[in-house]
């Protein structure tokens, strides 16, 4: 690969954020990412940040799935033995409620397993 702005020099790296060669004079590090010098540092420090928030919000993520799962998971064990119980005196109704209920579990089944990825 040769320098996108010095054709006649072998490049040593990749700009972060225009994808060109670069060769040992046109070339900045931001961050452990390699950019143009004088032209596109600032972008690479943007894309470094936003990384970096990306990173911090996937650890957040998974405690908010864990939460959930067990929310649904007591509130569904709730209404589908609400509707096993009663039954006898609701009927149907009680039919509604226990799909409910089931309905919940599932959530709380799909959000653990959700959870388990961003850990």
């Amino acid at each position: 690969m040769i320098c996108y702005y010095h054709p006649d020099r072998s490049a040593v790296g990749i700009c972060k954020y225009c994808q060109r060669g670069l060769c040992i004079d046109c070339t900045t590090l931001v961050k452990d990412s390699l950019a143009c010098k004088d032209r596109h540092e600032g972008h690479v420090r943007g894309l470094n940040s936003m990384n970096e928030r990306g990173i911090l919000q996937a650890k957040r993520i998974g405690p908010g799935y864990t939460r959930n799962a067990i929310f649904y998971f007591l509130v569904g064990a709730l209404f589908a033995g609400f509707g096993l119980f009663q039954y006898r005196y609701l009927g149907w109704q009680a039919i509604f409620f226990f799909l409910i209920g089931l309905f919940l579990l599932y959530a709380a089944i799909t959000n653990f397993l959700e959870s388990r990825k961003y850990k």
